[in-house]
């Protein structure tokens, strides 16, 4: 039996991280979903960045846009409505066989509003309605604006995936936000139930620390933070708060395991898939990630609600020099500017196309 197959009756969900037009058009996207228990599907600005720079799959579709006068952002979130609507269309079967929890494609706002929460709120607003689609969830960043963007957008009856969260401490200021929205929602009379997943970032921790730490840590931090959190959303999610909620018709928000492809060449493609197995969750997976997993037949245990051995692991990165938190907070702000790193590079990538193909150029 294949991984993905072993990972899916587990009660985990895959969701591939990444969108392209070809992925569409050549029916791959379907093929992932029939053959790999592929359930869902992310994007973000970088990915994005990729698929419109690297193809001509979207030439027609700017030269018709800059016909209608589009350009910059507002042409770019035409051409990525166009393709999430058509992946929502595609998971929209799961989405109604496992009554919403699934099935779900993610976008997100735009990063140069991260530190503006009611410029997001606005943002999510729109380009969920123009979305149309219920399965559609805006990704919304945990940062500090991000928060109280979250909980509004939540209180609005916006499904949102909170994006960019590192460790305990961020997954529980988001989980927190999630929830205050939900609870206004109980308290106005309105239906609790709003999809939310947090995701949180695992394999970047261990490329900040690959230099700093001994070799008996090397691809450890990554995983021993994701037990951590785990733990934590055990814990939340059993709480009478929580409880209290899902009383009264409240959906669990589920995690959610971001940048799961290996970055250490050395180490095993699935090192991250096969450790964060766990029911009740959903792991993005990179194409490369997700052909690996498929040809693999055995993943690693579940992982035990206690976090097991995670806080021995997480003191001794302490003990090797690793300040947690500040790492955390370091890592929160270069993945948002990251995201807005490539947010500028397609803004660029848009206007030499459109550029190329006002002049009659294509690839």
């Amino acid at each position: 039996m294949k991984a993905t197959q072993r990972l899916h009756d587990l009660g985990q969900s895959l969701w591939l991280d990444n969108i392209t037009r070809e992925l569409l058009t050549s029916g791959t996207l379907q093929r992932y979903v029939d053959e790999l228990c592929v359930t869902g599907l992310t994007s973000n600005p970088t990915i994005f960045h990729q698929a419109i720079r690297g193809s001509a799959a979207y030439d027609e579709a700017i030269e018709a846009g800059l016909a209608r006068g589009r350009s910059g952002e507002a042409l770019f979130f035409d051409l990525a409505l166009e393709d999430i609507t058509r992946a929502a269309d595609v998971f929209r079967p799961i989405h109604a066989r496992t009554s919403t929890v699934d099935g779900w494609v993610s976008l997100e706002v735009s990063p140069l509003l991260a530190d503006d929460a009611a410029r997001t709120l606005t943002a999510a607003r729109e380009l969920f309605a123009r979305a149309g689609r219920p399965n559609v969830l805006i990704k919304i960043p945990g940062t500090r604006a991000g928060l109280t963007a979250i909980e509004e957008a939540t209180f609005a009856g916006i499904p949102v995936n909170v994006t960019l969260l590192f460790d305990r401490e961020q997954y529980l200021a988001a989980a927190e936000a999630y929830l205050r929205g939900v609870e206004r929602r109980i308290a106005a009379g309105l239906d609790p139930e709003v999809g939310s997943v947090a995701s949180v970032f695992v394999s970047r921790w261990d490329v900040a620390v690959a230099s700093q730490v001994p070799g008996a840590l090397r691809n450890r931090l990554g995983i021993a933070m994701g037990q951590r959190i785990y733990a934590a959303s055990h814990a939340l999610l059993s709480s009478p708060r929580w409880r209290r909620a899902c009383n009264s018709g409240a959906r669990p928000q589920r995690l959610l395991w971001a940048s799961t492809g290996t970055k250490d060449p050395a180490a095993s493609k699935v090192l991250y898939a096969a450790a964060l197995a766990a029911p009740f969750t959903v792991d993005t997976l990179p194409e490369a990630t997700l052909h690996a997993l498929a040809a693999a037949t055995e993943v690693g245990a579940a992982l035990p609600v206690d976090g097991g051995d995670c806080e021995s692991v997480l003191t001794a990165f302490t003990r090797a020099g690793v300040d947690l938190v500040a790492l955390a907070a370091r890592l929160q702000g270069e993945g948002a500017r990251a995201f807005v790193a490539s947010w500028n590079e397609l803004m660029a990538v848009l206007a030499t196309k459109g550029s190329a193909l006002a002049g009659g150029k294509r690839r």
